[in-house]
């Protein structure tokens, strides 16, 4: 019972991210998947509004500024983005969401 309890709150408790683009527009997205590599976390997100998802998801990278706040930034470099998103797809390609194999 005690497993199962931890797989359900591994599952099931959702992170929200409030993200700003450059136009200032708010937008909340939901934490779908981490990757951690080289001390770098990068996190996988969707549109929190089911209505906004199309299947897609984006990657950040978080990040620390001078005074400790963390927050999440582009990709700029393309073989770093090209490398995470390849692990990304690799994961949620093995995700057996009906249960058959």
């Amino acid at each position: 019972m005690a497993d199962e309890k931890i797989l359900e709150e591994e599952y099931f408790d959702t992170e929200i991210y409030t993200l700003t683009d450059e136009e200032g527009n708010e937008e909340e997205f939901e934490l779908i998947g981490k990757y951690m590599e080289n001390g770098v976390t990068y996190n996988a997100l969707i549109p929190a509004d089911e209505k906004k998802q199309n299947g897609e998801y984006i990657i950040l990278r978080r990040e620390e500024d001078e005074e400790g706040n963390v927050f999440l930034a582009t990709i700029e470099d393309d073989e770093e983005f090209d490398k995470i998103a390849d692990i990304f797809d690799d994961s949620f390609n093995d995700v057996d969401y009906d249960g058959a194999e």
